[in-house]
């Protein structure tokens, strides 16, 4: 199974090759190695908003990095500067899931401590072992 950590960029959109014309900037698809979900794809664009070039995934299809350079030799810089961003990525939503099922499991604590019955209800619904992968 693919996770968050395996998404990287490993080509282009055969369908959408890059072409030279007579526009002044090449457009440019790189492909992710999988689909990445859409926090994921929302959150890459959202780090990617104010460059110049503005990269952006589209969040329904998670597959695809759009992107342009003016010139060719400026495509191998880009193109390292999107992998690293798509590291940062993965890492800071990683971080986030592990911050929201740390919560989570402080919330499901917080609940076993109330009095009677539903106090009771609470300890035996935190106590519950759920399989996460």
């Amino acid at each position: 199974m693919e996770g968050i950590s395996d998404i990287k960029i490993v080509g282009v959109d055969e369908r959408r090759p890059p072409r030279i014309r007579k526009e002044p900037y090449i457009n440019l698809f790189f492909k992710l190695s999988h689909k990445a979900p859409a926090g994921w794809c929302k959150r890459f664009n959202n780090l990617l908003a104010k460059h110049g070039s503005t990269p952006k995934i589209k969040l329904d299809e998670g597959l695809f990095i759009e992107t342009w350079v003016r010139k060719p030799e400026e495509i191998e810089g880009h193109l390292e500067l999107l992998k690293k961003k798509v590291a940062e990525c993965s890492e800071a939503y990683i971080d986030d899931i592990m911050q929201q099922q740390a919560r989570g499991a402080e919330d499901r604590q917080a609940l076993g401590h109330e009095a009677g019955e539903q106090g009771r209800l609470n300890s035996i619904i935190a106590g519950l072992k759920f399989d996460t992968e």
